[in-house]
Order: C-alpha cells, then sequence, then structure tokens
C-alpha cells in the first residue's frame, strides 16, 4: 500500500505492508505529527488513539527505515537505527525510503493516502 509522507516539509517515498494494523493505520490519515527522539535510535509520535493488535503479523526484528507501532504506549515510531531484537509490542506498518541521517533529526511529518 503506498502512502504519501512528508518529513520536514520534503516527500519521501514510503510504502505501508499488507497487514490488518497497518490497514487500521491508513484509517486514521491524514496525519500530521510532532516528532521526538526516543533512546537515539528512533523519533516517536503519538496517534490520535491506539491501533487495533488483535491481527498483529509476527514480531520482526526492526531495521532502520521502518515505520512501526509500539503498542502498549500507542505511539508511531520511524527508525533511523536497526532496532534490536523482534518484539510483539512493535509491529511494522512499512517501511520509508530516506537518509538516516535526515530521519535521526525530523521534526515533524505528515502522513496521506496515496492518491
Amino acid at each position: 500500500m503506498n502512502i504519501q509522507v512528508t518529513i520536514d516539509g520534503q516527500p519521501v517515498d514510503a510504502t505501508l505492508n499488507d497487514n490488518a494494523v497497518a490497514r487500521d493505520f491508513a484509517s486514521l490519515l491524514p496525519l500530521s505529527l510532532d516528532l521526538e527522539d526516543f533512546h537515539q535510535t528512533e523519533r516517536i509520535a503519538y496517534l490520535p488513539r491506539k491501533l487495533d493488535i488483535s491481527s498483529a503479523p509476527d514480531p520482526a526484528p526492526v531495521k532502520a527505515g521502518n515505520l512501526a507501532y509500539y503498542a502498549p504506549w500507542g505511539n508511531l515510531a520511524l527508525f533511523y537505527r536497526d532496532g534490536g531484537s523482534a518484539s510483539s509490542d512493535l509491529i511494522i506498518l512499512g517501511h520509508l525510503d530516506i537518509d538516516t541521517e535526515r530521519l535521526a533529526n525530523a521534526a515533524r511529518i505528515t502522513v496521506e493516502a496515496a492518491p
């Protein structure tokens, strides 16, 4: 599923995975969110509501560029460094094709459905 992502005013190629949690995320679009750093690994933002994770895909290790959802806190996570081992609390929603240095310093993200 293609989406339109803008980070700090610059467009970024992005796709969402084909799973129920990513589709629930897509139902929230369009979104504009302020980002903050978390553990010098990811940029995070809180969604307007928690996503339905009842049909979450199997856990997978997080890689730089992944767009993910952290279920316990209800936040979106954009990884600019590889994450740790796979966790059922962290659901990969998709991937951003972006330079990790640029992502590490991102302050705002806008996510919209692709035309």
